[in-house]
């Protein structure tokens, strides 16, 4: 049953005993959600999407096991995950997206709900980490939890997700879709860049948006596993380390988003192997080297993908990269010449220290073993020194008549 309403949910829905479906979408409803529903026992979707509704999730919500959709995103709800979700075990599809849920996200989510497809927490103000328990949702295909306020690092076990490996699974899962659930929701995704609303085409969509929150540490290599998974959106989080040099198996990618970032080193050349990527966003990080120039790299011409990166280079970038061979070559000439001018020194400084004691030896020595020249060195050094003072004395005398002349004619 779909209603179209302005106000309150009518407490009239309760006598419907043989509702399957209550999809309230898209109305102005506002108030909370009743706290007892107690005829309804045979639904299977609940969607009270884009409303105004307030309060908290009632726990009458997962009395009823047959319950595979709930869909209260784009709302104001407010409080902690009710621990009630716990009895929601054969839930596919948990949205509550763009609320105002607090607290952290529960373990009991991959510990509980085994058959879970479509998880989507987005907009909201959950903190903590990530649980290790969602690597345990074999059949989860949409994982999308940013903007946020999460920290602590990315677990490696993502990319155990079976459902983002295999293409056989993914067939498997939209005969699932048809056999069991009659109830088709839609969903708005962030992908390539722009807000999109799925409907016929959720089931195979494949995405991990983990962007906006404060998420640090190094991106596993294990992510490079999900050879199938389509969008990928780390962005404006705190992540350090490389690029996995190994992305170039994630041949499923169309669109890859790790703006915002501190990731550094060149992009790996296996990225140009993803000949399915269509969005490219690198900016804001301290990449460097050269941009691939193959394949889909060929394509993205617009320089902002590539922005406040200072140490990139090559097109769609102003900044030129020196050619390897080039470099080499400037780099072996001046290792040469530092070692030439260091073989220069060695032998400067070894001349002195050696050329003074035996310049000083071969003078003194002589004299001290040769008593003639001995005699004759004093002798010259004697007259010399007589010359000298002579000489001294006979200007000295010249001068002072000279300027007595110079004083008797002035």
């Amino acid at each position: 049953m779909t209603f179209k309403l302005i106000s309150s949910i009518p407490a009239s829905i309760d006598k419907q005993k043989y509702l399957s479906v209550i999809d309230l979408t898209n109305n102005q409803l506002s108030g909370k959600i009743p706290k007892k529903w107690n005829n309804l026992n045979q639904f299977y979707a609940i969607d009270l999407s884009k409303n105004k509704l307030s309060g908290g999730i009632p726990s009458w919500m997962c009395s009823i096991s047959s319950l595979s959709h709930l869909i209260l995103g784009e709302n104001n709800l407010t409080g902690e995950l009710s621990s009630c979700l716990q009895n929601c075990t054969e839930l596919y599809s948990l949205d509550l997206g763009n609320n105002r849920f607090s607290g952290e996200i529960p373990e009991w989510i991959g510990e509980r709900m085994p058959s879970l497809r479509q998880l989507r927490l987005r907009g909201n103000m959950l903190i903590g980490g990530i649980p290790v328990q969602l690597c345990h949702l074999s059949h989860l295909h949409i994982l999308d939890l940013a903007v946020n306020n999460l920290s602590g690092s990315i677990p490696q076990c993502l990319g155990n997700l079976n459902a983002l490996t295999s293409r056989a699974l993914l067939y498997q899962e939209i005969d699932d879709d048809t056999k069991h659930y009659e109830y088709s929701n839609d969903m708005e995704l962030v992908v390539k860049g722009q807000d999109m609303v799925f409907e016929s085409m959720l089931p195979i969509v494949k995405l991990i948006d983990l962007s906006s929150n404060n998420l640090w540490g190094e991106i596993p290599q294990e992510i490079t596993n999900l050879s199938t998974l389509g969008t990928l959106n780390l962005s404006r989080n705190q992540l350090i380390g490389k690029i996995p040099q190994k992305i170039g198996a994630m041949q499923g990618l169309e669109t890859l988003d790790l703006s915002c970032n501190h990731l550094s080193s060149p992009i790996p050349m296996s990225m140009a192997s993803i000949t399915s990527l269509s969005h490219l966003n690198l900016s804001h990080n301290l990449l460097s080297g050269p941009i691939p120039t193959t394949n889909q790299f060929s394509t993205f011409n617009d320089p902002s993908i590539y922005e406040a990166n200072l140490g990139l280079c090559g097109l769609p970038l102003l900044a030129n990269c020196t050619p390897p061979n080039n470099q080499n070559h400037k780099n072996d000439q001046d290792d040469k010449q530092d070692d030439e001018d260091g073989r220069y020194m060695t032998w400067f400084f070894l001349s002195m220290a050696m050329g003074f004691p035996v310049g000083f030896w071969a003078i003194c020595g002589s004299l001290a073993l040769n008593k003639s020249w001995r005699h004759a060195y004093f002798r010259f050094f004697d007259e010399t020194r007589d010359r000298l003072f002579d000489f001294i004395i006979v200007n000295m005398a010249r001068l002072k008549r000279k300027i007595e002349r110079i004083g008797v004619h002035g």
